[in-house]
């Protein structure tokens, strides 16, 4: 078998036999093929795309390049959720206790963010002592005992999608759904979880933007993980503008713990219910959607997914008396309301570049080696379709330092403020099968 007879075949808009791929992905993977070769196969797959099953394939051949994380030793169905990203991005936070609390395990593999904000690693490790370096043997153990506990990501798991990752983000292949989709469930399905359920993001602070893109990845991504027996269903969510108020990791644990209380924010509220609703249902603890829902709603109102909360946070060394008093978590010197420049309604907001304006005070990483300054970020005081007069405040940043007129000019030019302003819809599309 040769390389060069593969790219022309996927050139030529050939389908790819199955040790076709296994000999791709296992030559890139030991260093056999050069780069050069596994960047013409990914343009070719760019351009012609591939079937459901060469995509199963592919998604395949990266899960068994490297280690997979045994959960049989879970009792239960272990569900996992993933999230394409976005601005204000806290579900995680609130999903895994308050999906725990029904009896849920939820065996949380998640990694550190690069971008706008950190990831759910980060947010956690915004409370003092919280960690995730703990062995396999003590994550199992703590999801059978309390059902919730995450782990950071490992080097072993799927190492030909991080090779082929990098590898597409310098060849302009980064935005194509057989790699994305593949690229995702490789990861989730050597996490060991037996059902998958996925928040695709749509809008200016999501990977894909535009809604058609966003659903064709979802379907494509379901179809994977049914294919290769892991039930798997997916949201499509809007983040045209931020999820929730807070864009910031401290800021977004305390909105997490308000949420869990029932006074978070109805559109971060409503996306931790439809995704919820989802793993309940997919666990066997609910036969419905509208069952699993209510029960979840039942399960913030008797205070028992913010017990979970708590337990799940002293469990990985964490203080679990910053939940009951949140300005315990780390607080910026500053707190500078940005006032309204006009009245009116808001009617737009640049997710991505309102992300970008709390990165600039910390809140992010540009590069694996910044330290992120847990303490800042913003929170917005307005959301789309919200009435706003002139003078009252549109946003708070918080901040460790007083000179901030770049951050204020970055939120200016991305809220819009006009004579109407619509509420945008926040589930696009739930998609089963």
């Amino acid at each position: 078998m040769r390389m060069i007879d593969i790219i022309e075949k996927k050139r030529n808009g050939g389908e790819l036999a199955t040790e076709e791929i296994n000999f791709f992905v296992k030559g890139y993977t030991e260093g056999t093929i050069p780069d050069y070769q596994a960047s013409a196969l990914a343009m070719a797959i760019y351009f012609q795309d591939m079937s459901d099953r060469e995509i199963a394939d592919l998604t395949m051949a990266m899960v068994h390049s490297g280690e997979t994380l045994d959960l049989s030793a879970i009792h239960g169905i272990k569900v996992d959720k993933h999230s394409t990203g976005g601005v204000g991005d806290t579900t995680t936070l609130v999903l895994a206790p308050l999906v725990a609390a029904l009896g849920v395990p939820v065996a949380k593999m998640s990694g550190r963010g690069l971008g706008h904000t950190g990831g759910t690693i980060d947010k956690l490790e915004s409370i003092q002592g919280f960690h995730v370096e703990i062995t396999t043997d003590q994550f199992i153990d703590l999801v059978n005992r309390e059902k919730v506990a995450v782990i950071g990501q490992t080097a072993d798991l799927a190492p030909a999608d991080k090779k082929l990752y990098a590898l597409r983000d310098v060849t302009a292949t980064v935005d194509s759904i057989p790699l994305i989709a593949s690229s995702i469930m490789s990861k989730k399905i050597a996490a060991g979880a037996d059902a998958i359920v996925l928040d695709v993001t749509t809008g200016a602070g999501a990977f894909m933007k535009k809604e058609e893109d966003a659903i064709r990845l979802a379907e494509t991504m379901v179809r994977i993980g049914n294919h290769v027996g892991r039930k798997t269903m997916a949201v499509i969510s809007d983040m045209s503008q931020p999820l929730g108020y807070a864009i910031g990791n401290a800021l977004e644990v305390k909105e997490a713990i308000d949420t869990l209380k029932g006074e978070g924010p109805d559109d971060l509220t409503e996306l931790v219910l439809a995704l919820g609703s989802q793993m309940v249902v997919l666990a066997g603890k609910a036969t419905t959607l509208e069952e699993a829902r209510k029960m979840l709603k039942e399960a913030i109102a008797n205070g028992a997914g913010l017990e979970k909360f708590k337990k799940f946070v002293a469990n990985q060394g964490g203080d679990p008396s910053v939940i009951d008093h949140p300005e315990k978590l780390p607080q910026a010197k500053y707190a500078i309301d940005l006032p309204a420049k006009t009245s009116g309604y808001v009617s737009k907001m640049v997710a991505d570049q309102i992300g970008v304006a709390a990165m600039m005070l910390g809140a992010g990483r540009a590069t694996k080696e910044d330290k992120i300054d847990f303490a800042v970020g913003i929170v917005l005081r307005k959301k789309v379709g919200d009435r706003v007069e002139a003078g009252e405040p549109l946003a708070t940043i918080y901040a460790n330092r007083e000179a901030v007129e770049e951050v204020k000019e970055k939120i200016y030019d991305n809220i819009t403020i006009s004579d109407h302003g619509e509420e945008p819809k926040l589930i696009h599309k739930i998609i089963t099968e």
